[in-house]
């Protein structure tokens, strides 16, 4: 029996004879729990006794782990309800981690009883159906193609030799923001905004139950091997208060962490991890968190900034960024090719990054988050840009080369990382084939990525600007933006529609098969699922609770002309939004039915028309109640 704790269970110990002896070593852990990720990112858990582990320990290892039955995943359109068995087969090529239940400790050891979390696959009628196993093919494909494209096109690479190569190594890391509060405490929109607008937050101390929370959720992330790199306040949030017995309360503050990069897999394996860590860590000391994309109106929201990054392995070990070239350049072949396949082909890879309602009321101008699919270099090689506008990122140290990488600034902390990182290395992948094969130079590449609306090219399209060094929200009007750099999305179905327009680019997620029609057709089912449920039943209720709050406050004999117009004024919306008559129906109403009707066009340009009726009120209610001094 060991006296320490064991956290994490590597890939070579993945063995019948090493975990016999290490369950024997640390009786506490008493379960297995298989970790499953659909297409809505959702992770399974299948609690599983140690004892039945043990006894079943060649399946589990060998063949078919568990078998259940779709309901528990959703897989709509493959797990139906006449074909629902899906068989689990455990992944031994990546970290097993064990997580503790520090609420019930063991009765032998004192410690507080485990659970090994195993990332297994899904499998529907032998086929795999889940989001890791999407990942995986996406990762082998862009590899092995990428090492063929070197091999057949030589002639412009810079730095190494294709006959060199060995192989292909890809490294990913995550940023993650999320919002903390006490229970029950509502935001205080005004004070929020103030203070973000003061920057009187950002990378401030932290101070209180939110410091005690932070810095154990990262003596945690380190036990576990994470590696975790920092944890920071982000913009938003306000100064904490004390109560009567020195209590903090009232805490309502934006953390970020960060943690070492590693393979895709291993990446979005620990993201999962890490925010089921936090949660946990953060609830023991009477703080709620969230990872909602935008959980507070008019303040900044959540992101899940997403870095990628590739080298190649040489034949004497030697590790080479494939992203690299000559020193005049901010890139060479591949990292251009790469970073123009993004742009290029952002179209089909939005609809699994940005696939939730809350999702796109983040990605609006004035929040550093994302809306225009362009880049910035910076303004020459020795200068990165640091441009925090941009969709992506060139993240570059002139002083370490092997820092060469591409941030992907759009994802939020509940995007489906597996499917998220997927897609944008398969379209890295199209823009590299085009720079290879084409025999591309670096000056060649860096004149089309600069290229200017109107001017044609082999790629890029002709209509369209996909480089700029100026703020994107400052420097140019919504016009502007829309006609340059493509206009973006406002509702979940106007984004899931460009799997449909644009299928000379889905194209390029089929290539060995690692999205097919038909994990295509499930995805598109689910999130339209989800966003006809949340937008009919959740969204629906919240405005209706937050129009009845809106109430007249004015005293009558007091008010001024421009108070009654005021109200009436914001009267009348409210009953446009969420009351029907005999002559009209409300928005809610024909919303709801045009869902009901599945005309889901219709049901998204109400949606769209809902939210801005929304902020429109929310507006005029905060002037009118502004100018009442008498209530």
């Amino acid at each position: 029996m060991s006296e320490k704790m064991l956290y994490k269970i590597k890939e070579e110990k993945h063995n019948e004879k090493d975990l016999k002896k290490i369950i024997s070593d640390y009786p506490e852990i008493k379960f297995v729990s298989l970790m499953g990720i659909d297409l809505y990112g959702n992770g399974t858990e299948e609690k599983i006794p140690i004892n039945i582990f043990l006894k079943n320990l060649d399946e589990f290892l060998y063949g078919i782990a568990v078998q259940t039955d779709g309901s528990s995943v959703a897989l709509p359109g493959i797990a139906t309800l006449d074909d629902a068995k899906i068989d689990m087969v455990v992944d031994k090529e990546c970290d097993w981690f064990i997580d503790y239940n520090e609420a019930l400790l063991d009765d032998e050891t004192n410690k507080p009883i485990g659970t090994i979390i195993i990332p297994a696959f899904l499998y529907h009628d032998k086929s795999a159906v889940d989001s890791r196993n999407i990942l995986k093919l996406a990762e082998k494909t862009f590899k092995e193609e990428v090492l063929k494209l070197l091999q057949e096109n030589p002639k412009n690479i810079v730095g190494f030799k294709a006959e060199d190569v060995k192989e292909i190594e890809l490294d990913t890391a995550s940023e993650l923001e999320f919002w903390v509060k006490t229970p029950n405490d509502k935001a205080e929109i005004e004070a929020l905004t103030a203070s973000e607008c003061l920057q009187e937050q950002y990378w401030t101390k932290i101070n209180g139950p939110v410091r005690t929370a932070l810095e154990k959720t990262l003596i945690l992330m380190d036990k576990y091997e994470l590696n975790p790199e920092m944890g920071h306040k982000e913009v938003g949030g306000i100064k904490a208060k004390l109560d009567s017995n020195g209590r903090y309360n009232h805490v309502m503050e934006q953390l970020e962490v960060d943690w070492r990069f590693s393979t895709p897999m291993q990446t979005s394996d620990n993201q999962i991890f890490i925010k089921n860590l936090i949660q946990e860590t953060f609830l023991k000391y009477g703080l709620e968190t969230t990872f909602m994309s935008k959980p507070i109106e008019d303040v900044a929201g959540n992101g899940m900034h997403i870095h990628l990054g590739a080298k190649a392995i040489l034949k004497d070990g030697k590790k080479v960024n494939l992203f690299n070239g000559r020193d005049k350049h901010f890139l060479g072949v591949i990292g251009y090719g790469a970073l123009m396949g993004l742009l290029k082909n952002y179209e089909i890879m939005n609809p699994f990054i940005s696939s939730t309602h809350d999702s796109l009321k983040r990605l609006k101008p004035g929040y550093e988050a994302p809306i225009c699919i362009v880049t910035s270099l910076g303004k020459n090689p020795e200068l990165p840009s640091r441009n925090r506008t941009v969709l992506i990122a060139l993240i570059k140290d002139i002083n370490n080369k092997m820092s060469t990488r591409f941030e992907l600034r759009s994802p939020n902390p509940k995007t489906n990382i597996y499917l998220a990182t997927a897609v944008s290395y398969m379209a890295m992948l199209d823009g590299i084939k085009y720079a290879l094969s084409l025999n591309k130079t670096d000056d060649d590449l860096l004149k089309e990525i600069s290229k200017k609306q109107g001017e044609e090219y082999e790629y890029l399209e002709k209509e369209r600007e996909y480089r700029s060094e100026n703020d994107v929200f400052e420097d140019y009007s919504e016009e502007q933006r829309d006609s340059l750099f493509g206009k973006a999305p406002k509702s979940v179905f106007e984004n899931l529609e460009n799997l449909d327009k644009q299928t000379k680019k889905l194209n390029i997620l089929k290539i060995n098969n690692v999205f097919n029609d038909k994990i295509i057709n499930s995805f598109k089912l689910s999130v339209i699922k989800r966003w006809k449920e949340e937008l009919s039943k959740r969204i629906i209720t919240e405005y209706t609770n937050e129009i009845r709050d809106y109430k007249p406050i004015h005293i009558t004999e007091k008010a001024l002309d421009n108070d009654l117009t005021a109200w009436a004024k914001i009267n009348e919306i409210r009953k446009y939004i969420a009351k029907d008559s005999t002559h009209y129906e409300c928005l809610f109403t024909r919303i709801k039915k045009a869902i009901k009707d599945e005309n889901y066009k219709l049901a998204s340009d109400l949606s769209i028309e809902l939210e801005d009726k929304i902020e429109a009120l929310r507006k005029m209610y905060y002037d009118y109640r502004k100018n009442i001094l008498d209530f």
